[in-house]
């Protein structure tokens, strides 16, 4: 039977709530016609030119800088990749979302354009959905982790790669009226069914206020985390519909997504290092969503170490374009005098953290924001994650692994500068700038995003939506100041150390 003529008003009200639910997801831009959609495949590159003069062997272990520290490494639980993705995949680890019964709708509504399904999983579903059983035995269709950890990089979808397509914005309205449309769907669905989806419709509700950020691309996972910890009680996980702890503040501290391809090198999770000890438990706090006892809690922790496995071994895209390699070579030298006693090198990454008066970028997170706030991490510390995973933040932020920098455009720890070249001399970073969201429009001889420089910014924009293209560095969070480290080079220098960066 068709499946609009089944539903009827039902069907009509679905489809308004599932795009809700599922609008966020589905931000991210399509693959160029004929592109391949595929977990990594990009070529290999190899440079076939000798390094001269002061480069360093990759083994070196070189000084840290002053304003520096090293972050020691903690012992973590080992797992099977293979298994890690299945969990990613299938897993029940979210804990709720639409039954599986309606779905249909939501496919004929045509909620989901051209989204596809999920590299190496058994089913149609789009890459960013998962199909499993909820502890009430309902089977329901909710967002995986790939939701944020998988995006378009030069047209094709790449497993692990930052999510900088989506667009959080206005949902608190939209969540609003997909609540009103829920309760429609009273008495046209079994009880079961029904509690599951209201269920979701609340938890919904109660964070959308505080997951709104300023400009698309940005995330709000950390105030996320925030708003869902205040709402559950650090013992016993269980739910509570008025928060227990001061929310966050709904103006989000933004964060770009770091890819997962540098997490097989990070002794620490979070641009702060706030992430210590057991990383597999950190990474299940997307369970606060709606798991509500430490007993599911538990049985979604106890495997979901082969998730951290699937994570470290994502592999970095490599650079599919041409690289001039002599530059690349000249470039290696101005990498290791400039760059890589923080950063590393191929083979080496010493898991720095830089403290804020001398990296000098927007302190907004290292100071206390979001999940960082102390409120937050005490609670974190004192419930079944604090068992085995710890929240100790830094005043200042981690310099990253950078492999594959060129698949993870925008710069900073807020995404606030679009190409390594404007992050490589700081005059010329743009007060206020746009990008097009497609991921082939790139800038490659600046080494990111092509971007529209603007003269005004949020206060002389009327529209809402318009607004959210336009990242505006006045706003508080959003600031592109600091990393002036490359500010003294050489114009010849930041090319040539451009297109070795291209090469990692």
């Amino acid at each position: 039977m068709n499946g609009r003529k089944q539903w009827g008003f039902g069907g009509a009200v679905l489809a308004g709530a599932l795009s809700v639910v599922f609008g966020v997801a589905c931000g991210g831009d399509t693959p160029a016609a004929g592109a391949d959609v595929a977990a990594t495949d990009a070529r290999d590159i190899e440079m076939d030119v000798e390094v001269e003069g002061d480069a360093v062997d990759d083994d070196t272990v070189l000084p840290s800088p002053p304003g520096t520290t090293a972050l020691p490494a903690d012992a973590q639980r080992d797992g099977d990749p293979a298994r890690g993705f299945e969990i990613l995949a299938k897993g029940a680890y979210v804990g709720c979302g639409v039954p599986a019964s309606l779905f249909p709708v939501a496919q004929q509504a045509g909620l989901f354009g051209d989204a596809p399904p999920l590299p190496g999983r058994d089913d149609s579903l789009p890459y960013f959905l998962s199909r499993f059983d909820t502890p009430s035995g309902v089977e329901v269709i909710g967002p995986n982790c790939f939701t944020c950890h998988a995006g378009y990089v030069n047209g094709e979808l790449v497993l692990g790669a930052p999510g900088t397509n989506l667009d959080f914005g206005g949902l608190a309205s939209q969540i609003a009226g997909f609540q009103s449309q829920v309760e429609q769907l009273r008495g046209l669905l079994n009880e079961a069914d029904f509690t599951e989806i209201e269920r979701f419709a609340e938890r919904m509700s109660a964070v959308a206020p505080y997951v709104q950020p300023e400009v698309a691309g940005v995330n709000p996972a950390d105030n996320l985390a925030a708003i869902l910890f205040a709402h559950r009680d650090p013992k016993t996980l269980a739910w509570s519909k008025e928060p227990l702890l001061a929310p966050p503040p709904a103006i989000v501290v933004p964060v770009d997504v770091p890819p997962w391809w540098r997490m097989k090198d990070k002794h620490t999770m979070f641009y702060t290092a706030g992430g210590r000890a057991d990383h597999a438990r950190i990474m299940m706090t997307a369970s606060t969503l709606c798991v509500d006892t430490v007993e599911d809690a538990a049985a979604i922790d106890a495997e979901f170490h082969h998730v951290r496995s699937y994570i470290e071994a994502v592999p970095p895209p490599a650079y599919p374009f041409d690289i001039d390699a002599v530059a690349a070579a000249e470039g290696r030298v101005v990498y290791d005098a400039n760059c890589a006693h923080c950063h590393g090198g191929p083979d080496s990454y010493p898991n720095l953290w830089v403290e804020l008066d001398v990296i000098d970028t927007d302190p907004a997170l290292a100071v206390g924001g979001s999940q960082f706030a102390d409120r937050f991490i005490e609670w974190f510390n004192a419930s079944f994650y604090g068992e085995t995973a710890v929240f100790a933040p830094v005043n200042g932020y981690v310099a990253p692994p950078l492999s594959a920098i060129w698949a993870s455009a925008p710069y900073l720890h807020n995404g606030s500068v679009p190409t390594v070249a404007t992050l490589l001399d700081s005059s010329t970073r743009p007060t206020y700038w746009r990008r097009t969201f497609d991921s082939t429009d790139l800038d490659l001889e600046g080494l990111g995003f092509n971007f529209e420089t603007l003269d005004v910014g949020h206060a002389d924009v009327p529209s809402a939506s318009a607004r959210r293209t336009i990242y505006d560095t006045t706003l508080p969070g959003y600031g592109n100041g600091g990393h002036t480290f490359g500010d003294h080079l050489t114009p010849t220098e930041r090319r040539a150390l451009i297109e070795y960066l291209k090469t990692l």
